[in-house]
């Protein structure tokens, strides 16, 4: 999987969103389908970066992609529940979901933890995607094959002191890509994690402010596992949770 190379336009004809795709990691997904034959519905809080996202794509000559500008902090399930008719009009159907979008909070210890940074952390990377998918299950369902890939971490799987709220977010996010895994499982639409691993992004820089971002894996580098589950190639591949390196 880590040396994953997909046979070219292998992603043409799906429809894909991608949340947090104005930079890191939700960027170069977006463009690494994109390059695949992907239409692309670019979600983020920041218009100016997925217009950036969208102009980079259609100078490439890729299929053009859409922009949805959203806040996940504040949106409710009115929001999704527009933005899933608005794609059903446009695209008729979604093929898949990389729900990419986090908020990292502060490192800090537990019992300074505050009440209500719990709740944005909680709010974006457990809440929305929760809300989220749940809008989306009908256009997912009128796929021939759908992916939805869930964002997990290493302190999602084991915790790690003074991370509190993400690693308690990351581990309510393998539950939740587990449950739907298994509530759809033999269907037309299959659920799974990934764990970037270090990858230079801000959020990383902000949690290991003295890394140098050279020494790590840059968003591209960690795409194969991507475009793997994404990809027709992982038909069979339901409810697991995936490394993106070694």
């Amino acid at each position: 999987m880590f040396s994953f190379s997909p046979q070219a336009n292998c992603l043409s004809g799906k429809t894909i969103l991608v949340t947090g795709a104005g930079d890191g990691i939700g960027k170069s997904a977006a463009l690494a389908f994109a390059k695949l034959g992907a239409e692309i519905i670019l979600l983020g809080k920041t218009t100016e970066k997925l217009e950036s996202v969208y102009d980079k794509i259609v100078s490439l000559g890729y299929p053009e992609p859409a922009i949805v500008p959203l806040d996940m902090q504040g949106a409710t399930k009115l929001h999704y529940q527009g933005m899933a008719e608005t794609i059903e009009h446009n695209f008729g159907k979604l093929d898949g979901i990389l729900h990419n979008a986090s908020q990292l909070g502060t490192i800090m210890p537990f019992e300074q933890w505050p009440q209500d940074m719990l709740e944005k952390v909680m709010q974006v990377n457990v809440n929305a995607a929760f809300v989220m998918t749940q809008c989306l299950i009908p256009l997912l369902k009128k796929s021939d094959n759908a992916s939805v890939i869930f964002t997990s971490s290493s302190v999602g799987r084991k915790a790690k002191a003074f991370w509190g709220a993400y690693a308690i977010s990351k581990f309510a996010t393998e539950g939740l890509m587990q449950l739907l895994a298994d509530e759809f499982d033999n269907t037309k639409i299959r659920f799974n994690c990934i764990n970037p691993g270090a990858t230079a992004t801000k959020m990383r820089a902000t949690a290991y402010p003295a890394e140098n971002a050279n020494t790590i894996a840059q968003p591209d580098e960690i795409m194969p596992a991507y475009l793997y589950l994404m990809s027709d190639e992982s038909l069979t591949v339901n409810g697991q949770s995936l490394d993106a390196q070694v």
